[in-house]
């Protein structure tokens, strides 16, 4: 993506000191780009141009797949080395290693297209020609990626290499035969089971249309206007500024396609009328990173992530939606949850205090939606091609088309020529950084897939956990959670789908609830540091300290986030991702939705420490362990076994009574 700030931050919204460390943190996971001008930026926005219509050329007609590959990492490569410089230090210079990287990777590229199957066929008995290109094309796949996404993703990658060449010196049970040069580099440039495996044909054939019709959509202005749409629908209340950024953050996923842009978008916008309502500022920046990484989980565009869930497992992309549907509904009433509760606190101090809270006056709703409504179909357009029979390509690909003639309906909104074509360019340019990252985990994978490593993996988890599938579940969160650390969400789910789902599959969870747990932990990224880029940046707007907001937006995010566990330990929660167990039936769905929610309000409430009034220390932790019984009941089964029958309804009764008693309570002051 642009290293700008989103076009939905009027200008003058940022002091400038304070866009310069927004602008920096955005650059951090996306790259410090040049910014050229004359026939540099010709150049740059040219080839950019050129990747944007090669794609959607593919999307319409056939392409070998191989060919695809190819053409998709070669151009990623050439834009990286033109757009990104190799350190801070010569940014806005094209420098004559520039020059030189560039002209490999042009080269690379039309080597192995031109080699087509005889270059493939031989890659069991390389050419001494083949193992140099491959060496290249591997030093080639880790600089663009630490260029674009920084030092972790290389170094790792690099890491899984030597593995490959001396897992032969290690003891059991990561022990392997060892694989040298003429073995490993072939598997790793040649073959589809490296670089050019499964998570780049994805960024090739969807993810890069994706990102350009995300950006189709900013320059039409429908981010601006789900921004404005959300504060004008929930304004004017006393509850406007919470519910704001999560009836935003719900519609930005899609346009904007990053938490981080999300992030900035609405803290610019909203952070001013939270802080009139009482928000502390690491509250509001913890709020608006949870809202930020909402968007990644939100169909119908969903993050990266979820396109390779589907490629995985062999499913069709509408079958991603339908599985993501209720849980992206229940991470957002458990954003409300909080935000209410949020609500009822500060409305509690200033009632003590004796002041009022501003009312904000907005814009009635149905005037935008007069205005600009016809942006909603962005919302809706993929999903109803889909339905209709199309292919996740050819309906994004339509969608698009409806996404620029519509904008023509209003003058500020209309995409002329220079305009799609600035739409095209940046779209290709945001896919940069997600090829490199794909490109270089399949380094990753291709060492693992070559060396047994997920085999292995699966094997030591599951002795580690005695067998037992709840400890099983919490070591691969725990393993989810490290890897995201290091790196973003696409690439921690890409490392995980390979490593940690198998463990899980082979206690007997269904693939899919599998991928999708190791999907949510891998979002938990986005507020996890050393990458936690979303609550810093909304530290930098609010004036918070980073980790203090970092750990507000963990609190947001927890009750959410005990959610997968009942995917993959509850048999009937695979009811969640709308999938059916035999004899199951909708009201079997029904009541796990049910039991999820009350959970979650549970937990909110202890995460908030308050409910009707202020808890104390035994309150919380009664709302904590009734929320847990709803939700988690098997960490009670695997703990106890049959000791504690019905779980479920032992945390129901245990909520009710607890919010009985604050309801008592309450009712007491009132009428004292």
């Amino acid at each position: 993506m642009s290293t700008t700030l989103p076009p939905e931050i009027a200008p003058g919204a940022l002091d400038d000191q304070t866009a310069a460390r927004v602008e920096a943190l955005i650059e951090e996971e996306e790259g410090a780009q040049n910014r050229f001008s004359g026939w540099l930026g010709w150049v740059g926005t040219g080839v950019a141009l050129a990747m944007a219509l090669f794609h959607l050329w593919a999307a319409w007609d056939i392409v070998p797949t191989t060919t695809l590959r190819f053409v998709h990492v070669g151009f990623a490569m050439a834009l990286g080395f033109l757009l990104f410089p190799v350190a801070r230090r010569f940014r806005h210079r094209f420098m004559p290693w520039d020059w030189a990287l560039l002209a490999a990777g042009i080269y690379v590229t039309w080597y192995l297209i031109a080699g087509g199957d005889d270059l493939l066929d031989r890659y069991v008995f390389p050419e001494p020609m083949d193992l140099v290109i491959g060496w290249i094309l591997v030093v080639l796949v880790l600089e663009v990626a630490r260029r674009a996404t920084g030092w972790v993703m290389p170094v790792v990658a690099g890491l899984f290499m030597l593995y490959a060449f001396f897992g032969n010196l290690l003891p059991p049970p990561w022990r392997h035969q060892g694989y040298g040069t003429d073995r490993l580099i072939p598997h790793l440039t040649i073959t589809l089971d490296g670089i050019f495996g499964t998570a780049v044909d994805v960024s090739a054939s969807l993810i890069i249309l994706f990102t350009i019709y995300g950006a189709i959509l900013q320059l039409s202005g429908a981010g601006k206007f789900f921004v404005d749409f959300s504060f004008s629908a929930t304004g004017g209340k006393a509850t406007s500024a919470g519910r704001t950024v999560v009836l935003s953050s719900f519609l930005l996923g899609g346009p904007s396609g990053s938490g981080v842009a999300t992030t900035v978008t609405l803290g610019t916008v909203a952070w001013p009328m939270m802080r009139r309502v009482g928000y502390r500022p690491d509250d509001a920046g913890g709020l608006l990173a949870a809202g930020g990484l909402g968007a990644i989980i939100s169909p119908p565009v969903l993050g990266a992530a979820a396109f390779l869930i589907a490629e995985y497992l062999k499913i069709g992309y509408l079958e991603v939606l339908r599985m993501a549907a209720v849980p992206t509904v229940l991470y957002y009433a458990s954003l409300l949850f909080m935000v209410e509760l949020d609500q009822r606190r500060i409305g509690a101090k200033h009632a003590a205090a004796g002041t009022e809270r501003e009312v904000i006056s907005v814009e009635s709703p149905w005037a935008l939606t007069k205005k600009y409504g016809f942006h909603f179909s962005s919302l809706l357009a993929i999903v109803v091609f889909m339905v209709l029979g199309y292919s996740p390509t050819l309906s994004v690909l339509y969608a698009m088309v409806v996404a620029v003639l519509l904008s023509f309906l209003r003058r500020d909104s209309a995409l002329w020529p220079r305009k799609l074509v600035q739409a095209l360019a940046s779209g290709a340019i945001q896919s940069v950084g997600i090829a490199a990252t794909c490109a270089c985990a399949g380094i990753i994978v291709g060492v693992i897939t070559l060396t047994g490593l997920g085999l292995k993996f699966s094997e030591i988890a599951i002795q580690a956990a005695g067998g037992n599938l709840v400890i099983t579940a919490l070591y691969t969160a725990l393993i989810v959670w490290i890897v995201g650390l290091a790196v973003p969400v696409t690439a921690s789910y890409i490392i995980c789908a390979v490593v940690a789902a198998p463990a899980l599959i082979k206690l007997g969870v269904p693939d899919y609830a599998a991928h999708m747990f190791v999907f949510y932990y891998a979002v938990l990224s986005e507020v996890s540091p050393p990458t936690a880029l979303s609550p810093f940046a909304a530290a930098a707007i609010t004036g918070a300290g980073p980790y203090r907001t970092t750990l507000q937006a963990w609190k947001y995010t927890l009750p959410a986030f005990v959610l997968p566990f009942v995917f993959v330990t509850d048999p009937d929660g695979v009811g969640l991702l709308l999938a059916f167990k035999p004899g199951m039936g909708w009201g079997d769905v029904a009541l796990q939705i049910f039991l999820a929610a009350a959970g979650l309000a549970a937990l909110s409430a202890a995460c908030q420490g308050f409910a009707r009034r202020a808890m104390a220390g035994w309150e919380r932790a009664g709302f904590a362990v009734a929320g847990l019984l709803m939700i988690f009941p098997a960490l009670v089964e695997a703990a106890f076994g049959d000791a504690v029958p019905a779980p479920h309804w032992i945390g129901v009764a245990l909520g009710a009574v607890l919010l009985a008693l604050q309801w008592r309570s309450t009712s007491r002051a009132a009428t004292a």
